[in-house]
Order: C-alpha cells, then structure tokens, then sequence
C-alpha cells in the first residue's frame, strides 16, 4: 500500500461538539482520502469526544487510527503517541476544536513539493473572537527566516513539516510543559529546516475559541505560564547562539509571553505570587534582555520589567493598577529627551536607571489618547471671530513646542489606528497662528493649553490638530470631541456674510466649517469656470 502523502494528528480532550466539525474538515478535504491519514488519540476524554473518533474510524476504516488512552494533562503526549504511528511523507497538526479550509492539505503538500520545502505555513485566522496574529500573512513567499520575518509570532505547531525532517532530528513534545509544549518543536523544527515556506493566497486553518473559552491556554496559572515560558526560552537558547538571531526570537517571548504576566491582573494576586514572578521574570531578563532587545521594548513594557528586575513588587504593582484606572502617565518632556515617569521613576530606593524610562519609540498612540479637549467657544471682537480651546495635552515639562493649528485636508490612514502620526523629518509643519498659554495642569496629569485662533471667513474644512515635539519628534494629534457639547453655528463676516460650525467628523475628531451663506452674483464667464470645475469634480 503506498504511503499517504500527509498524517494530521489530532490530540483530543473533552472538544465536543467542536470535534465533529474538525473531522468532517478532514475527509473533506481536496487532497483525497487514498492520500489522508489521520492519526487520532483520545486523551481521556469524559465527554463524547472518544465516541465521536470511534464513528469516525468506523466510517473510514482505511484513514483514520484512534487511540485512547488516560489523560495526560496536555496535547503533548497525545501529539508523540501519534507521531510515532504516523506514515506519511508529511505530518500536519490540528487542534480538535479547530477545522481546514477544504483545499487546504492539498495546497500545502503542493507547496512543500514544488519548493523543496520541509515546514509550510498556511494562513490561519480565528473565530468566535480568537486572536490570531496576522502579519506573516502578507503574501505567499517561498522562502522565509524565522530570523528577519513574523515567524516567531507564530510558533503554534499548525504547520506542515517533512515527516524526515522530524524523525532525523527526532522532534517531540515535552510532556512536562501544560502550555506552550508545541513551541520547543516548531523552533526547532524551523531551525533546522531547509526552506520554510508561508501561503496566504487562501484560508488554510480556522482557530476557534470555544464559547466557555475552555481551551488549555486560557486556564494557566501565572506561575505555570512563567515556568512553561522559562523553559521554551532556555531551549530555543540551546539551539541558537547569542547574538541577533537569537534576540529575533526571544522577543516574541518578552513581548507576548512575559509581558502577560505583568498585567492588569497582577495586583490582584497574592504578594508571594507576585514576588515570585517578579523573581522568574528577573532572572530571564538577566539572561537573554539584551541592551537591544531593551531598547527595541516600548517603555510600559520595559519599566515593567525593570521593576520586576529590581525586585520592586509595590512599585510595579502600583505602575499597572495606576495605569488600568488612569491611563499611563504623560510624558515628562526634558529637551529633546522624553520620559514616562512611572512609580519608581528617580527613587534611589529602586535604583532604575533613566533609560528604562526613556520613550524612544513611536508615542504617537499614548499621545492622542493622553490629549484630551476641555472647552470650546467662540470669541467675537466686531468683524475678528476666533476659535476659543482649552485642550489637555499628555506631556509635561517643556511644552513650547506645542500649538494648536486648523489643518487643511485628512489626515493618512496611517494616522487612523493610533489616533495620531510621527511627521517624518523633512515633513512641513503648518503655521501656527493664534494666542496660545500654557499652565500645568492642577492634578498633574499633562499640560492645559489655551488657544485663540482666528477663524478665517473663506470655504473651508479644517481639522483642529495639536502639534507638539516630543524626543526630537514632531506628533501631529488629531482633537476628538470626546461627547462635548459644541458652541452654536455662528453667522459673520464683513462683505459676504459667512457661517462656522464646530462639530466631530465620522472619526469622532474636531472640525471647524465655514461657508458663506450665499454666493455673489457672478458674471457668465465666473459661473462657466464654476461649472467646468464642478464637473471636473466630479
């Protein structure tokens, strides 16, 4: 009988009703049953998920091979009872929850043939609200590293991998690890491979998250999630020396794993707990945090660690919960330096260097949402009218820099996930035009700025926008309503008389409208210019 062309191995326990649409996924699937074989272990399930794999064999006796056995505690011994039954020139991993796009084997398969490769990615996306990072995904290429590419931001072990390739290197799953036991293998995997290859041109994989969110990666504990991702790191340590690469990879484990661990729940557990995880935390820094990898971390993250590090447990602990009640805190602005002055900030007692507090990169984000509008009116001196403002800004300390500027035209879309933009060096800022004061504000959170901006009698849309330098970088934040009751239109002007509205575009930001209530009278060649031109428009 000539071997199956791929074995998908699925560890099962308790995935009912799920279970059922993973597994018509897979006899459905293009590649054909003759070229399929399914390799399935029940890993003690107490639902119907065992039954379910027994009708499953019966109805195709010559695909599917299903083992039950007691629990494990994890897919990992599951995963290994499979793989030691698997035939096929290819092995391919599935989540007994989770289901195939119908072509998606046969592609693969293709793809690791035509490209001589040993590991395939297929795209993979998540429903029911599962989170599935995307940016791998942006084409098909032949040919990736898991050093210079997204690959370590997606280390699941939902891959195709040349069966040789595992059995010549002998990959398993470490059975003693209850989350992230598939990690150790797919670097490996990836590190020894030959070629890997990424297909993003279909839907390959649909990661689902079950409705009580039951899936094991939603249940660890803090410390149990600390020793996993302790000891993914001291093998993908063993395998690549120090040095970029390995940073490469580590930094996944910093931003994701680690960071996770010292978040909006942290306060909330048991000061033993916390300060063991500040231990753990700390001696991983101590061993792979990089100065790179340090300055290559956002500053919430990095003073994060860095108390962690110290061994500060009141001051973390008091920068996450400030920071979930009140946002972060606004940027201390000293020269062309900027710092985000987070509990421990200066204090001898924790002895944490000002680099840790240093943002150096992008703050576009923290910047809109630290900028926030307090008032507007209008100001009227006979024919003059201006634009009255008082904005909350989240920096503090030199403000100079800052104004606030009716800007024609949109903003990039690049603007519109952050709420604001970095102006590249060359880029022109607009003229400032207007009276403008700047005070602290009385609780210390950022900076008040008064504006009075004259308020032109023309056609035209404008956007109201802060401009403000911030670590030798000019930010260029759009002003949101924020829910604020908008000043009346109000008709004025001298000649031709005109109307100005304040009111939030789709975007929720600040827009000032003028207009002149009606036109003047225009002569034949004015009205065939105004014509052409509207047609041209459109």
């Amino acid at each position: 009988m000539t071997a199956p062309d791929v074995t998908v191995v699925v560890a099962v326990y308790n995935t009912m009703p799920y279970l059922t649409e993973c597994l018509n996924s897979l006899v459905g699937q293009s590649i054909g049953l003759d070229r399929l074989q399914v390799v399935a272990v029940d890993d003690g399930s107490t639902d119907d998920s065992g039954k379910e794999l027994d009708r499953f064999a019966q109805l195709y006796p010559d695909t599917f091979t299903v083992i039950h056995q007691a629990n494990s505690g994890g897919p990992a011994a599951p995963s290994n009872r499979a793989l030691e039954l698997a035939t096929g020139r290819f092995v391919y991993f599935i989540g007994s929850d989770d289901y195939l796009g119908e072509e998606a084997l046969e592609r693969m398969v293709a793809c690791a043939d035509a490209n001589e490769s040993d590991v395939v990615i297929g795209k993979m996306v998540g429903t029911n609200g599962r989170y599935v990072h995307q940016k791998l995904y942006t084409g098909d290429r032949p040919d990736i590293s898991l050093y210079d590419s997204e690959l370590p931001y997606t280390l699941a072990n939902t891959k195709l991998f040349r069966r040789e390739l595992v059995e010549e290197h002998g990959l398993r799953f470490p059975e003693d690890l209850p989350v992230g036991s598939d990690q150790p293998f797919t670097i490996e995997a990836c590190v020894r491979a030959r070629k890997i290859s990424v297909l993003s041109d279909y839907t390959y994989y649909y990661a689902v998250k079950r409705g009580d969110a039951s899936n094991i990666t939603y249940r660890a504990d803090h410390l149990a999630r600390l020793r996993c991702t302790a000891r993914i790191m001291e093998h993908t340590a063993g395998l690549i020396p120090a040095g970029p690469r390995r940073d490469a990879v580590l930094k996944r484990h910093f931003d994701w794993e680690l960071s996770k661990l010292l978040q909006e729940d942290f306060p909330a557990l048991g000061l033993d707990t916390r300060r063991q995880v500040c231990e753990g935390v700390g001696a991983l820094l101590d061993t792979y945090f990089t100065d790179g990898l340090r300055d290559g971390t956002g500053v919430k993250r990095r003073v994060r660690f860095g108390l962690a590090r110290r061994g500060a447990v009141d001051e973390l602990t008091r920068a996450i919960a400030d920071e979930t009640e009140h946002g972060a805190p606004p940027f201390l602005l000293e020269g062309d330096r900027a710092f985000a002055p987070y509990p421990g900030f200066r204090d001898a007692g924790v002895g944490l260097d000002d680099l840790w507090y240093e943002a150096r990169e992008t703050v576009a984000g923290r910047l809109a949402a630290g900028t926030k509008l307090e008032s507007a009116a209008w100001e009227q001196n006979g024919e003059d009218l201006g634009l009255a403002l008082k904005l909350r800004i989240g920096v503090t300390g030199d403000t100079s820099s800052a104004v606030v500027v009716l800007a024609q035209g949109a903003m990039p879309k690049t603007a519109d996930k952050a709420g604001a933009r970095k102006l590249p060096k060359d880029a022109l800022r607009p003229k400032a035009v207007g009276e403008f004061t700047r005070e602290p504000a009385e609780d210390g959170e950022g900076t008040l700025l008064s504006a009075r901006i004259p308020v032109e009698p023309v056609r035209a849309k404008r956007g109201v926008r802060v401009y403000v330098d911030v670590a030798g970088t000019t930010y260029e934040i759009p002003v949101r309503t924020e829910g604020l009751p908008m000043p009346l239109a109000r008709r004025w002007g001298r000649t031709i008389p005109h109307r100005v509205a304040a009111s939030p575009n789709p975007k929720g930001r600040l827009v000032i409208t003028t207009a002149p209530l009606w036109e003047p009278k225009l002569g034949v060649g004015a009205r065939l210019r105004r014509t052409l031109s509207r047609s041209k428009r459109k």
